[in-house]
């Protein structure tokens, strides 16, 4: 029988495995989490799963379905705690206890009220031996736009900013074609894969015309939903996000007094129109906008334009992570910022990042930060 530590090592190897996994769904599964499983007998593999497009079916149900008669007496890695309760399927509790799993090892705990430790109980009170915490910083970092959903009623927000090293975004007359190269724009794509929407301003909509869509080979239909930040109806009813808005999802955010019969025509476009509060200043109030995206499921929204949209979500405190995309070039000061005014009158009023990783891409650089408390 193996030793204690050596059975410590073992679960960090499968639960590493099961959290690759895991990140395979990112993108693709909300309002559902991203959880891998794998089953393991005897030191080998017999099953593996990750949760599917759309959030059906879940992972345990997955591993267990090929590991088949092997799963009795196995041990199954679970990146997430399994649902407890009755939704669309039934509870993954159920799915482990059948299969005759001798022990379940769980990264982190699911804050959904409907689990929350209701699913380890489950297990344990079967005669399952339970183990968790394994690898759980880890996974709570790969599923925290789950977790800041569940906790705060909200996505986790990245900005993505593709500039020049003096942090310019295109030239002074708005041409940006292209600041960084291949290498770089095809990891943009990727980030767009990983995302479950993808959020500009109108001015970016009118200007650059993005159709936002994933392009890379193989990932094409794991394009994000589109939104767009648009207080007052400018984006004209022929831009190319309105236009395929019927075969492409797209959400617009607008305010509530905005003109109805231009809603309307959004709408029959198949434009998704959402309300938002106005705040202080008659714009679009980003924290009740960003609760209202969460409220519909949303996970994980990245920014990517522009600099007015930007800094309404920083000095909102809403930026959580940061993918700057930094290309070896200076456009100057009458290039258009990656932010626009935040109106700080003190350095040490700036928000904050830390740097978590840097990588080159070709002659660019890609720098991820996640916000400081």
């Amino acid at each position: 029988m193996a030793r204690t530590n050596d059975l410590g090592c073992w679960d960090v190897r499968w639960m590493r495995v099961a959290l690759v996994l895991a990140a395979r769904g990112l993108g693709n599964v909300w309002p559902n989490p991203a959880v891998g499983c794998v089953v393991v007998k005897d030191g080998k593999v017999v099953g593996r799963g990750w949760t599917q497009a759309g959030g059906r079916p879940h992972a345990e149900t997955e591993a267990l379905g090929r590991a088949g008669d092997l799963a009795k007496g196995a041990t199954a890695y679970v990146s997430l705690e399994p649902c407890d309760h009755h939704g669309v399927t039934p509870p993954c509790t159920e799915a482990l206890i059948a299969a005759g799993i001798a022990r379940c090892v769980i990264a982190t705990r699911d804050p959904d009220p409907r689990v929350s430790g209701s699913g380890i109980k489950r297990l344990r009170d079967a005669g399952i031996s339970v183990e968790e915490g394994v690898l759980l910083s880890e996974a709570d970092a790969l599923n925290a736009g789950y977790l800041k959903r569940v906790g705060e009623r909200r996505p986790l927000i990245t900005w993505k900013v593709a500039s020049s090293l003096d942090g310019r975004i295109a030239t002074g007359g708005g041409h940006s074609q292209w600041i960084t190269g291949e290498p770089a724009r095809r990891r943009a794509h990727l980030l767009r894969a990983e995302h479950d929407a993808v959020l500009i301003g109108s001015h970016t909509a009118s200007v650059d015309r993005p159709r936002l869509t994933c392009r890379l080979k193989g990932l094409e239909q794991r394009s994000p939903v589109r939104i767009v930040a648009d207080s007052r109806l400018q984006v004209p009813l022929t831009d190319p996000l309105v236009a395929d808005a019927k075969s492409q999802p797209t959400w617009l955010l607008t305010l509530a007094d905005a003109d109805k019969t231009r809603k309307d025509a959004y709408r029959e476009s198949g434009v998704d129109v959402i309300d938002v509060p106005a705040d202080e200043n008659g714009r679009l109030e980003m924290t009740a906008a960003m609760i209202e995206l969460g409220g519909r499921g949303l996970t994980r929204l990245m920014v990517e334009g522009g600099g007015r949209i930007a800094a309404s979500l920083l000095a909102a405190g809403l930026i959580d992570r940061i993918e700057w995309f930094r290309a070896p070039s200076v456009i100057g000061g009458d290039g258009i910022s990656a932010a626009a005014a935040l109106g700080l009158d003190r350095v040490d009023r700036a928000p904050r990042f830390e740097r978590v990783d840097s990588v080159s891409l070709g002659e660019d650089v890609l720098e991820s930060y996640v916000a400081l408390a």
